[in-house]
């Protein structure tokens, strides 16, 4: 085969494969995410390594210090530190924290200061601490001055 062949041959193959290679969608969300979207990822992924490391004041710090910060479960908190006590009245231990994994998230920002979060969490621990539990979230975050923090957390 000449070399004028095999460069014939070539660009065939690339001008057949070129439309499929750009039309392929890129299907992980991180690739196409925006700044503001990664910036909110990267807060949950700090809290899901805080949990996981046992640190529930480094996890909470994802969330905005302030006094109409809200937490809803099975009822509604206000504040931050009513939150905190909160987290540590119900995970007093190591064991009783288990091992946090968010999945699903899904971020929409709304402008350039607020976006929210939906997702799914699973927190995997032995019965006797009380066993896994699983569900879903939708979090409201605000930019602030000490960067992307919870305002809003409906947790179910």
């Amino acid at each position: 085969m000449t070399f004028l062949t095999c460069l014939r041959a070539t660009t065939l193959t690339l001008a057949l494969l070129c439309p499929t290679l750009l039309s392929a969608q890129d299907t992980n969300p991180l690739h196409t995410a925006s700044r503001q979207e990664l910036d909110v990822i990267k807060v949950l992924i700090a809290q899901e390594n805080a949990w996981n490391k046992g640190d529930l004041n480094a996890f909470a710090s994802g969330y905005k210090d302030a006094p109409d910060t809200l937490f809803i479960t099975h009822q509604v908190s206000r504040g931050f530190a009513g939150m905190v006590d909160e987290y540590k009245r119900d995970y007093p231990t190591r064991a009783a924290m288990g091992t946090l994994a968010f999945s699903e998230l899904e971020v929409r920002p709304l402008d350039e200061n607020y976006a929210v979060v939906i997702g799914k969490y699973h927190l995997e621990r032995g019965k006797k601490d009380g066993g896994n539990a699983d569900g879903i979230f939708s979090l409201i975050f605000e930019k602030t001055d000490n960067g992307w923090k919870i305002i809003i957390d409906h947790t179910t």
